[in-house]
């Protein structure tokens, strides 16, 4: 390591620590780190400036200047430049990573909620340096290569249940603020893991855009599916007949619960959902018939539009059914989903309006990895074995058969 040698002007150091003690800590910085980068020119020349030397290895070729942002300011470094081969700081090897570092912390702060104002903010406040708001946004496009290749990996293996919804989300485009749907697509594997498994963002949920989506799924390698769990959409129920003709769709309970109780009058709407969720957890399709028309029989006067929905509703909401009695419980609802979808809000609504689409896709869908990181480590649905002996049954074959009912229904 070459000898470093720092002058300082005391006169001048003096003045400045009565004026101003940051400027004055600035200069010091700077004066000190010009001084190691002349030492380490030096070192790697063999040669101080002007001196002849038998074992100098290059010569100098001037200087450049470079800023660097530091905690109390911006300092302009004087940095060498050798003639033959290129000059090597370890200044700025350590300023990159911690660059790197920063610009990190940046985009996982807006990833976790904080709006792109507070982070520039903060920023500010470390480094004695303006960041505005659309720069802490650019900062964040390093997230882009990492999203994009998680949305969109190969689906390797069997996901023999999946689960399809949308949330929506404010975005600017056009010099207009619209509303953007966010589909995402939820699956169990054939190891019994959850994971998510797509997104994608569309103008609105339409027969077409599910149809789009569930054909990259598609393409991707999605396949193995037994059973396909949503609300009623009719944009979804659709892409499912078209892209997956021989899957069933299973109406999520939990929604179809709500759209029934909503029709009754105000004041028989908890007592309905009560043996509604009784009808449900029932142990055999034919038990849970039955009591569908004991509810019917019995809310029919007093809530004849709510009754009608479900007899419509029933047999689509039951397709569950079908499965071994333990695993319907994980399967007879969206509601992994809608809890995946709050906690999406919970981040969105320190941003409010994203710029654009890119950006909705870019913070949002690196939340979606964060969760699926947390997923994947949460317990198995079934085990491997429960899962062989469902393949081995004539469950498939049964789930079939529902598919066909359903697209005749359907035409």
């Amino acid at each position: 390591m070459a000898q470093l040698n720092i002058t300082l002007n005391q006169e001048e150091i003096l003045q400045l620590l009565c004026n101003d003690r940051d400027e004055a800590f600035r200069q010091l910085l700077q004066d000190s780190l010009n001084s190691i980068l002349k030492a380490e020119s030096a070192e790697q020349l063999k040669a101080e400036p002007y001196e002849r030397s038998a074992e100098r290895t290059d010569s100098r070729n001037g200087t450049r200047e470079r800023d660097l942002t530091t905690r109390i300011g911006k300092i302009t470094l004087s940095v060498p430049r050798h003639r033959n081969k290129p000059f090597k700081t370890m200044i700025f090897d350590n300023y990159s990573r911690s660059e790197a570092a920063l610009i990190s912390c940046m985009a996982e702060m807006v990833v976790n909620g904080v709006s792109t104002r507070k982070v520039a903010k903060v920023v500010e406040t470390l480094c004695g340096e303006t960041y505005s708001k659309s720069t802490v946004s650019d900062l964040c496009k390093d997230l882009d290569d990492t999203v994009n290749e998680f949305r969109n990996r190969p689906l390797e293996g069997s996901y023999p249940f999946l689960e399809l919804d949308a949330t929506y989300f404010k975005v600017r485009e056009n010099h207009r603020i619209i509303s953007k749907a966010l589909m995402i697509a939820f699956g169990v594997n054939d190891q019994g893991k959850r994971e998510i498994i797509g997104f994608d963002a569309y103008p609105a949920e339409t027969r077409e855009t599910w149809n789009s989506f569930l054909s990259s799924l598609k393409s991707r390698g999605l396949n193995g599916i037994l059973m396909i769990t949503s609300d009623s959409h009719d944009g979804i129920r659709s892409a499912v007949g078209k892209v997956f003709p021989r899957v069933p769709w299973q109406r999520c309970q939990f929604h179809f619960s709500r759209n029934i109780s909503e029709k009754a009058p105000k004041k028989y709407q908890a007592g309905l959902r009560s043996e509604l969720t009784a009808m449900f957890n029932s142990k055999s399709i034919d038990e849970a018939r039955q009591k569908r028309d004991a509810i019917i029989e019995e809310y029919k006067d007093i809530a004849e539009t709510a009754m009608t929905c479900l007899d419509e509703g029933f047999e689509d909401s039951m397709t569950v059914m079908t499965l071994p009695q333990l695993m319907r419980r994980d399967f007879r609802t969206s509601n992994h989903l809608e809890r995946l979808n709050e906690e999406l809000k919970r981040r969105s609504n320190a941003i409010g309006i994203f710029p654009n689409t890119a950006s909705l896709i870019r913070l949002m869908g690196s939340v979606l990895i964060e969760r699926n990181d947390v997923i994947q480590q949460s317990r198995d649905i079934f085990s491997q074995k429960t899962y062989k002996l469902l393949t081995e049954s004539d469950i498939p074959h049964k789930l079939v058969i529902i598919a066909r009912q359903q697209l005749q229904q359907a035409a």
